[in-house]
């Protein structure tokens, strides 16, 4: 996972990993609203300074000799189409949370213009980490699913642990440890006083199951 993580699994220092999703917002275009045109991503040649950027950022994983290795950071969802074409035999999970509890808390990603994404600006914190999310769900559906990939909901790891641990040792072909969960996290949204349902989101709630 990288020589240096932080409490939260993430390999750090993370600048490069930050530096790199920049260059690859320079090959997004906003066509205004909530669309966004992904299409030079995946027709266009990889710039040699995001490869550079990304294997400076991953060089002590790259080097590692071990049979497992890998790396966790959520920024990598913003460069996801381009780690799949450099990285297209590695093992994805898509790790997926219900944002109506996620836009309830702070993120690196709260404003997609540190990234250098363009969005339509608005003061409302809320809304701008709920167009995140949905500006990183909707890149994660341009993008072809790679051949090893299992996706995991948050909320399923949080109330059926052991089941989704297995599926994920079947994917991953190592076991894995087991730690204590709390189910607070799990629909905060619902005792939110300040809660509104965003009409953009209803179709990505849909199609992850979530009601």
């Amino acid at each position: 996972m990288g020589s240096s993580i932080n409490p939260s699994g993430d390999k750090i220092p993370p600048q490069k990993m930050y530096d790199a999703c920049r260059v690859l917002a320079q090959y997004v275009d906003w066509e205004g609203g909530l669309s966004w045109n992904f299409s030079r991503l995946f027709s266009e040649e990889i710039p040699n300074e995001f490869t550079d950027l990304i294997s400076d950022y991953l060089q002590d994983v790259l080097k590692n000799k071990s049979e497992h290795k890998g790396w966790k950071i959520p920024e990598t969802t913003l460069i996801y189409p381009w780690i799949q074409r450099m990285f297209p035999d590695i093992k994805y999970i898509h790790w997926v949370r219900d944002p109506r509890d996620g836009i309830l808390s702070g993120h690196k990603t709260d404003d997609l213009r540190d990234f250098g994404i363009q969005y339509e600006l608005t003061d409302d914190i809320r809304k701008r980490r709920a167009i995140s999310w949905y500006y990183q769900y909707q890149l994660m559906k341009a993008t072809p699913e790679p051949k090893n990939l299992i996706k995991i909901r948050f909320e399923d790891f949080v109330l059926h642990q052991e089941e989704v641990l297995e599926k994920l040792e079947d994917f991953l072909g190592f076991p894995l440890g087991r730690i204590i969960v709390r189910r607070a996290p799990v629909e905060r949204w619902k005792q939110d006083a300040n809660h509104q349902e965003l009409d953009f989101l209803q179709n990505a709630l849909k199609e992850n199951g979530y009601q």
